[in-house]
């Protein structure tokens, strides 16, 4: 393949040419000599990447490569549940959001003037979360339903007035990847996390704050209200994760006393994409605003008194208040939030009403012919997710692989059901004949009239007007005609975010291979993606220079924080439990010092001039101060400043 059509040639952008004048310019006559003299002799790479990574490959022979890893997943019908499932994007999302650069390439909407775009979008986001969850304010938006609901734990700890061995409650019915994830959010901040049977008051003294899931991760539907008041009565918060589709039909976490909800806007319309991208979501009772993490748009009035968007109670926030602020995220997976809002806009009330009632409905006739086929359905209340009790579920789990479908995986004589928006009639004839049932032609009432929905919620007009493909069509168009992005001109800002994603890597996202497998699916469905996660590492490897490498953190805030918690646990193996300073620099991403207040150090600031470039002296008197204590130093490299 010749050379000008090569990738990097495509996407780079100076032609050889253009950057032989540009040289030339600057008084060099190749980009050797140039490098040399910009790039420190002493940390210039000693051999070329060449040699630890593969030949480069142009646009068509990379669709090939992707191809070719796509087709070693295998396509099964996942009914696993927990907290993930198959929904439809609508098509005219896919289209003009998700695959249009106008949308995923733009910057994070510091300038609202050029972003009031997504900044709509977002605050169309945000309304929907609140309408569903019934509390007044929520955030656009966070990076997973684990990681919220850990960010809620962190905002009941704040504004809690009582004592420092205050616990904090998890419910054992919770999914088990939010138990983990707040487990370990909790340790470095010194909180005292316990995992209870919440189906009864617990007799704990001191409590800030208590999370339940709702419907909980069996499926059950249970009265959270005297256990809201139980935590009021201590001075504790009450979070509830929850589900929005479900909040279509069941009672909303703020009219039962929840304080908090959070959760994933995955099953508005984002796949599953083997666990992530989603975004999550929290709202809150009124009082707990200037403790919300993350972003919050608010709506103003412009110069001419126009309606208009922007961030609004920036000084919450990691690029103010660095190591004094409520959290370390900062833009949170935008373009799911917003995929997610126009999914609430194309269905409206009604249309997501009507897949929530059909998803219950379904649920029903499956337990049903369950119980009929003489096994023993354990849920007395459900939405979706159904726990059968059975005399071999090897057997069971057997019999679902042989038809491509994936069942969730409890134990030796349970396993787990969770329909969703793409279950259809074949899908349930099969799940019935691998229990060895028949058909039933009637449904229950599996919501009792306590916990089913009687206020209205998404009244605005923005979820009752675009409802033909042309009207959607037209309406995207308008928000991102008002957005600056890529796709125009280059945004001379940014500090982390700024790249292309070309469209040959963005085509692969929608695969299905790819988009609709699930996380927890066996091990051997997902040999393309796991070989795709393994060639990755080793690259990054390569390219850094370390020995290991983690995949799992899903933002650069979230990096910068596991990171950390991996020196914090590695002093703690030495029981250097003292070793909890962390020198940053002044000029450093407000990140840094976010990030290491979570894993539970103490930053100390480094001098830094008006270029950005660290005080060494200053350095070496901060090492030398702290020098019993210091556990980390901590550099962005090349810094804010591109030094």
């Amino acid at each position: 393949m010749i050379e000008y059509d090569s990738f990097s040639h495509r996407h780079i952008g100076p032609s050889d040419s253009q950057a032989q004048m540009m040289l030339a310019e600057l008084g060099y006559s190749t980009l050797s000599d140039f490098l040399a003299d910009v790039v420190p002799s002493n940390i210039a790479m000693s051999e070329k990447l060449d040699t630890h990574l593969p030949a480069p490959l142009n646009e068509v022979d990379t669709i090939a490569a992707l191809r070719e890893l796509a087709n070693k997943n295998q396509l099964f019908r996942s009914v696993i549940g927990t907290g993930y499932y198959s929904t439809i994007t609508p098509p005219v999302v896919v289209r003009n959001v998700l695959e249009n650069p106008a949308w995923y390439t733009a910057y994070t909407p510091y300038q609202p003037e050029i972003s009031q775009g997504r900044l709509e979008a977002l605050f169309a986001f945000q309304t929907a979360v609140c309408d569903l969850t019934a509390l007044p304010l929520a955030n656009a938006s966070m990076l997973d339903e684990a990681t919220a609901a850990a960010e809620a734990m962190t905002l009941a700890r704040r504004v809690y007035k009582g004592s420092d061995k205050a616990v904090f409650l998890i419910d054992g019915k919770l999914h088990p990847q939010t138990i983990a994830v707040v487990q370990t959010r909790a340790k470095p901040q010194g909180i005292k996390v316990e995992v209870i049977d919440l189906d009864q008051i617990p007799s704990v003294s001191e409590v800030f704050g208590v999370l339940v899931q709702y419907p909980d991760t069996h499926g059950e539907i249970k009265d959270y209200a005297p256990l809201a008041d139980w935590a009021h009565g201590k001075g504790a918060l009450l979070i509830a994760a929850t589900d929005l589709l479900a909040l279509t039909l069941l009672k909303p976490p703020g009219e039962w006393g929840a304080d908090i909800a959070v959760g994933s806007a995955q099953r508005f319309g984002v796949p599953m994409g083997f666990g992530g991208p989603h975004a999550g979501f929290m709202s809150v009772r009124n009082g707990l605003e200037r403790s919300l993490p993350g972003r919050l748009i608010g709506q103003s009035v412009d110069s001419h008194g126009n309606p208009a968007f922007r961030l609004a109670l920036q000084t919450r926030e990691q690029h103010i208040r660095r190591d004094k602020a409520t959290s370390n995220i900062c833009t949170a997976q935008v373009l799911l939030a917003v995929m997610s809002a126009f999914y609430a806009m194309w269905h409206g009330p009604e249309g997501l009403a009507t897949i929530a009632r059909r998803i219950n409905h379904q649920s029903s006739l499956l337990a049903n012919s369950i119980t009929a086929a003489g096994h023993k359905v354990l849920n007395s209340t459900f939405f979706d997710t159904l726990i059968v009790q059975v005399i071999d579920a090897q057997d069971i789990h057997a019999k679902a692989v042989a038809k491509r479908i994936n069942l969730r995986v409890i134990d030796a004589t349970h396993v787990g059901i969770s329909l969703d928006e793409s279950t259809d009639e074949l899908l349930l004839s099969d799940l019935v004949e691998i229990f060895g049932g028949a058909a039933a032609s009637k449904s229950d009432q599996t919501i009792p009239s306590n916990f089913q929905r009687t206020s209205t919620f998404l009244r605005h007009p923005i979820f009752n007007t675009y409802r033909s493909e042309t009207a959607m069509l037209r309406y995207l168009r308008m928000l991102s005609d008002r957005d600056l992005a890529l796709d125009r001109t280059m945004i001379p800002l940014g500090s982390c975010t700024m790249k292309l994603n070309a469209t040959t890597e963005m085509e692969a996202v929608t695969w299905p291979e790819f988009s609709t497998l699930h996380p927890f699916a066996p091990v051997a469905q997902s040999v393309g993606s796991r070989e795709l996660i393994a060639q990755l590492s080793q690259w990054l490897l390569a390219i850094t220079g370390y020995d290991a490498v983690s995949l799992q953190p899903n933002a650069g805030s979230q990096g910068e924080f596991a990171g950390l918690l991996a020196i914090r646990n590695y002093h703690d193996s030495r029981s250097d439990f003292d070793r909890t300073i962390c020198l940053i620099p002044s000029s450093a991403h407000g990140t840094n010092a976010a990030s290491a207040v979570m894993a539970g150090m103490k930053v100390v600031v480094v001098e830094c001039d008006e270029h950005g470039n660290v005080s060494i002296d200053d350095l070496k008197a901060k090492i030398t101060e702290h020098a019993s204590r210091l556990a980390a130093i901590m550099v962005t490299y090349p810094s804010t400043h591109g030094v």
